[in-house]
């Protein structure tokens, strides 16, 4: 289930706003029964209904499945240092194509971690 933050930054930015948690625009709060809208200062768009917001249930667990990938990747990825040496090494055996060790590094990490 998409987090209320990242549907209320979904709203937002489809109501042509800008997301930015430094301009404290809107507050969340969870008082122990669900996260809800407790500060809404959004200049020119009004406070989203319930419904509204779950209209973006679906983009929005799209979006934080795609984060965990992303994060995952970048645990995965070797070092830019070695990334790097892997290129080095790539060119100079004339392999910078998907036979070079980078690029199966790279898919390798990739295949591990898709996304969906």
């Amino acid at each position: 289930m998409a987090t209320l933050n990242t549907k209320v930054k979904l709203y937002l930015e489809a109501n042509s706003k800008v997301y930015n948690n430094e301009l404290d625009n809107f507050q969340l709060r969870d008082d122990g029964s669900g996260a809800y809208i407790d500060v809404w200062n959004v200049d020119g768009l009004s406070k989203p209904t319930a419904e509204q917001i779950e209209n973006y249930e679906t983009a929005g667990n799209t979006i934080e499945a795609n984060q965990v990938v992303s994060k995952n990747r970048r645990k995965s990825y070797a070092s830019i240092v070695d990334q790097l040496d892997l290129l080095y090494h790539d060119i100079t055996a004339g392999k910078l194509d998907n036979t070079g060790e980078w690029h199966k590094h790279i898919k390798a990490v990739k295949d591990a971690n898709s996304k969906g």
